[in-house]
């Protein structure tokens, strides 16, 4: 074993030419793409000889169901059962580039792009059979991927060949109707869920490689720790330990066992000195700290008669995941490949040929799931560690996975937000002022380069002096949501906080979360102050049929009129369409505070949906119920705390979730309309459930906290 010095200049030296052959795990389906079986009818859509179509996809799959309405969209399309359907993994080498998935935008985008490439394929099938058949196209039918006519027959497998072998027909088609749907809107099992539930590898975490090596990182204690000595002789010593890689305040150990490389690691801990300075403001001066960078005075206007002034605030969140971030990365004859849970493998491949000085071409990023995640956490980081250890120990794969604290941390958090908000309700019931300054960290830092990558601030020299570098004057997020859907005569003001004191980013549904959690806040304040029942004032305050359609969908069936209040209890409302385009919810829930401790808890939560077309009706009631249950964790639970030195939650103690024991009862109601044009749901729920929340712990503690999180509130 030799331990590696490793300066940026070595790291960005050399490259090869030899194509790195890939195995594919258990359950990642799909074929290296340099073993066709088959032809491609056009980007999307690959038929085998087989009988299974291959989709192929740019936006990947994280729990939110996207693999089962993929399939489901192409099977309707298609006429074949949606078990022959194959959503292929989203590589580099052969899937279209998406970008990230991000924005509750993979139906709007990815399934309207897919569906019409399966109509388009469908009728390109439909000529060749013609050919081959002798049979007018128009008089040629399709039933479970059969085409037949004129008494013969022919499947899509042995048309494979012909696909293959010739560039297939150029083809428009038009879209099955809803009234000819036999798969679309109906119950159908989760692709993704059997390995999950039978304990099978199922996720990145579980990816293991013949010669594989074990690796992990020695992080700092905090943003500005300084490196002062590390001695890892006996680090080195240790059994099992292959490698220490060190570039600056970077360290990492390799080992053979996974056992071994966290043996080493917490040597390692114990063996490293760091100088701290105290560069935060700590937890208790975070709000303040944020109005001042915002230029926003600390003293709001006060409430007279029917004028309201009030300032809510939200503080960080982490994403939370269950299962630590994790890659696998082999480097060999100048070539890299690496295997991540990132949501975009094109932005990271970039990144990480950045990293490493080498031409794009020469990096391969193999998407895999992993145990949870919507936004941007510890993923592209993790695999840039890998692909630095991968790459000062080529020839095996490395696997790289990160320890809860490190995940707790370093990850990018949900950035903090202030909103002020200020206004008044006429004699007539009606909004006559609204007044809404949103000041936020960034929520858009996720790797468009390397220096937003957390190991490009620890090589020396670093890549980059922060993570700020190319923001743009918002930041991107934190107005999501902030204009209010409501016919009200609004000024927004969105002021953005370039040095946040926390790194942030990317978490589900952004800035939506705090705004509309705000907005709703405020509705009810409004409504309160004018003696107005509050679901009744937002849909007086709608001219969108579909926006008072999901209000009285959950008013009706909470059983709003019937409620009756006692002490201790309440009931809330929150309605929001996502960033004011995706889908329609409502929410309505029920608070109950404990006599005893003060602390609030959820009964009970119903939601209502309109995404317009409903794919896959289970896939959108779990995307829902989910989002209002880790709504509610935010609103009562969730908060990073820190110092005037470090960040101190750093595990699930430190940082509490809402736990299985303490989940509410959730129904969800879903507003099917046929042919109408797919609306985003897997971030919708977020503010509307984490509204109606504190709207309900408002009521039933009789006075409200507009500072998050709630249950400490007493």
């Amino acid at each position: 074993m030799t331990e590696q010095n490793l300066s940026r200049r070595t790291l960005l030296a050399g490259t090869g030419a030899l194509v790195v052959s890939i195995l594919l795990p258990e359950g990642a389906q799909g074929q290296s793409p340099d073993l066709p079986s088959g032809g491609r009818l056009n980007e999307r859509i690959e038929v085998r000889a087989d009988g299974t179509i291959h989709v192929h996809v740019g936006r990947i799959e994280m729990g939110q169901g996207l693999r089962t309405a993929i399939a489901t969209l192409a099977a309707e399309e298609l006429e074949v059962p949606p078990e022959r359907i194959v959503v292929a993994p989203v590589d580099t080498a052969s899937a279209p580039n998406e970008g990230y998935t991000d924005g509750s935008a993979s139906m709007q985008s990815t399934g309207t792009a897919v569906r019409r490439a399966a109509a388009a394929a469908r009728e390109a099938l439909l000529a060749l059979a013609s050919r081959q058949l002798g049979v007018p196209a128009p008089a040629l039918r399709v039933e479970d991927g059969i085409i037949s006519g004129g008494g013969r027959r022919v499947s899509y497998g042995a048309l494979a060949g012909a696909v293959a072998a010739q560039a297939a027909p150029a083809a428009r088609a038009a879209l099955k109707p809803p009234r000819d749907y036999r798969r679309i809107g109906r119950a159908a099992p989760r692709l993704d869920l059997p390995a999950k539930l039978t304990g099978r590898a199922a996720y990145l975490q579980d990816f293991r490689l013949p010669g594989m090596r074990h690796a992990r990182v020695l992080r700092p204690p905090s943003y500005g720790a300084r490196l002062a000595a590390l001695d890892t002789d006996a680090v080195a010593a240790l059994p099992g330990v292959a490698e220490i890689v060190r570039n600056g305040r970077f360290v990492a150990v390799v080992a053979e066992r996974e056992d071994e490389a966290i043996r080493a690691l917490d040597h390692l801990r114990s063996a490293a000195r760091w100088r701290e300075s105290e560069s935060l403001p700590g937890r208790d001066a975070l709000f303040a700290y944020l109005r001042a960078e915002a230029g926003l005075a600390e003293d709001e206007a006060p409430s007279t008669g029917r004028r309201i002034s009030a300032t809510y605030e939200v503080p960080y969140r982490m994403h939370g995941a269950i299962g630590p971030s994790a890659a696998v990365a082999e480097f060999r004859d100048g070539r890299l490949t690496v295997w991540t849970h990132a949501q975009g493998v094109y932005p990271l491949r970039a990144s990480l040929a950045g990293l490493l000085g080498l031409p794009e071409s020469r990096v391969r990023c193999i998407h895999m799931e992993s145990a949870g995640c919507y936004g941007h956490n510890g993923a592209d980081d993790a695999a840039a560690d890998a692909a630095l250890i991968a790459r000062a120990v080529p020839g095996r794969p490395v696997r790289l996975q990160w320890m809860r604290e490190d995940e707790h941390l370093w990850e990018p958090y949900g950035p903090a937000m202030v909103m002020r908000l200020s206004g008044e309700v006429d004699r007539a019931g009606r909004v006559a002022a609204w007044r809404h300054i949103v000041v936020s960290a960034p929520h858009a830092s996720r790797p468009g380069g390397a220096a937003r990558l957390l190991a490009a601030q620890h090589v020396e020299p670093p890549v980059a002096a922060s993570f700020l570098g190319g923001f743009s004057q918002w930041g991107g997020g934190g107005g999501y949501n902030a204009e209010p859907y409501y016919e009200v005569p609004a000024r927004v003001d969105s002021r953005f906080v370039r040095h946040g004191p926390l790194r942030s980013s990317a978490l589900r549904s952004l800035g939506a979360f705090a705004n509309v959690v705000a907005i709703e806040s405020f509705m009810d304040e409004l409504a309160l102050s004018a003696g107005l029942d509050p679901a009744a004032f937002r849909a007086a305050h709608l001219r969108d049929p579909r926006a008072v359609a999901v209000i009285e969908q959950a008013v009706a069936d909470f059983g709003w009129q019937a409620f009756r209040r006692v002490p201790g209890r309440g009931r809330g409302i929150g309605f929001a369409r996502l960033d004011n385009s995706g889908a329609y919810v409502a929410v309505v829930s029920e608070a109950e505070i404990d006599a005893a401790s003060g602390r609030p808890r959820i009964r009970r939560m119903v939601g209502a949906v309109d995404c317009g077309e409903v794919i896959s009706p289970d896939g959108v009631r779990n995307q829902i119920e989910g989002g209002m249950v880790q709504a509610a964790s935010w609103t009562l639970l969730e908060l990073v705390d820190f110092d005037r030195s470090r960040v101190l939650s750093r595990d699930w103690d430190s940082y509490p979730i809402l736990r299985i024991t303490e989940a509410p009862n959730v129904t969800v109601s879903l507003i099917d309309r046929p042919g109408e044009p797919y609306l985003g749901v897997g971030e919708a729920a977020m503010g509307p459930a984490g509204a109606s929340v504190a709207n309900a712990v408002a009521q039933a503690r009789g006075r409200r906290r507009r500072t998050l999180p709630l249950a400490d509130a007493g």
